[in-house]
């Protein structure tokens, strides 16, 4: 059923198992304890970045379909993509495997787009499993999209860290774990910001729209969530997105939290935080799924990953950043069956 950009999943499907993998930066905040692999190098043995960020997918693909128990051949679908031209980790992670691939891309929200994805296909009977993925590393991410990395630039105030880090989560029509009840579609915005290294400002107005707009169409308050989580806005975009938010009347300020926030050390000095396809693929995929599971005061999640939609020549042809962001509400299961 869809009301206005909202799908609800009749079938409730089942998120029940994830992996996770995290450089040593990202390990030595609160996910470290969260994480199924942290990493002591972020080449993680090999010869490239790229090739460690390929890795790091890979790794975190097939280790949430072992743990939930299924074969790779019982996997009907393999959503992934990346922040890399032509998604070639996504790609070439999917040639290893040889699972059925759509490749996705949404920037850093490339992790709630295949959610989204993922439950529309199981709930429509269209897959019985679907594994949704994505991931993402500092150093292939900096070159690409900024500086060469040895030039060592000082990076400004407003801007992120790139995540290195990988987030897979398996979808079912069957078995045990939180659901998904619904996921809204987002739009693509664009409020004039052209700074390429103001993220959150870029991607805030794209995160405010969907939750507005989810929030419409399921009739449902801002509180009703126990923890409306956004993805890599980092602090200047979680305040951003608070406040554009509050002038259309909801009130987020008690139960947002952002990814890039919290996926680094409280006392360390990195400026706004973390960003990055594997910045919520992975704070999702561990702490929140941990949470998740448990229940405690977390039973209610509403995950809007957000993405910017800019490419290094868009940037270079003195292109403003459209950005968008995809709603995915998830639930934990009533008690006795998780």
């Amino acid at each position: 059923m869809q009301q206005g950009h909202t799908v609800f999943f009749k079938n409730r499907p089942k998120i029940i198992a994830t992996a996770t993998v995290a450089g040593p930066k990202e390990s030595a905040g609160i996910l470290g304890d969260y994480v199924d692999y942290p990493l002591q190098d972020d080449m993680f043995g090999e010869c490239t970045f790229e090739r460690a960020e390929r890795k790091m997918l890979l790794w975190a693909l097939e280790r949430s379909i072992a743990k939930a128990h299924l074969r790779q051949n019982e996997i009907d679908v393999m959503l992934s993509g990346d922040l890399l031209n032509q998604i070639i980790s996504a790609s070439f992670t999917a040639r290893e495997t040889g699972l059925p691939f759509l490749g996705i891309y949404s920037a850093c929200s490339t992790m709630s787009e295949g959610l989204l994805l993922g439950g529309m296909l199981v709930d429509g009977g269209y897959a019985q499993n679907v594994v949704a993925a994505t991931g993402s590393h500092f150093s292939s991410a900096e070159r690409q999209y900024r500086f060469p990395l040895e030039l060592g630039n000082t990076r400004p105030p407003q801007s992120q860290w790139t995540v290195t880090g990988a987030g897979s989560a398996v979808i079912s029509k069957t078995g045990e774990g939180p659901y998904l009840t619904c996921g809204t579609v987002g739009r693509v915005i664009d409020y004039g910001v052209s700074d390429v290294n103001n993220m959150g400002a870029a991607m805030a107005p794209a995160a405010a729209d969907t939750i507005l707009t989810h929030l419409k169409d399921t009739g449902r308050e801002a509180s009703y969530y126990d923890l409306i989580l956004t993805g890599d806005l980092g602090a200047l975009g979680s305040r951003i997105v608070k406040d554009l938010v509050w002038e259309k009347g909801e009130d987020i300020f008690e139960n947002h939290v952002d990814c890039g926030e919290i996926v680094y050390k409280v006392i360390e000095d990195e400026f706004q935080g973390g960003s990055g396809a594997g910045c919520s693929a992975v704070v999702l995929n561990s702490y929140i799924y941990d949470k998740l599971r448990r229940g405690g005061s977390i039973r209610k999640v509403l995950f809007v990953a957000t993405g910017a939609l800019l490419s290094t020549v868009s940037s270079g042809q003195g292109e403003t950043i459209p950005g968008v962001a995809h709603a995915v509400a998830i639930e934990r299961c009533a008690e006795g069956q998780i």
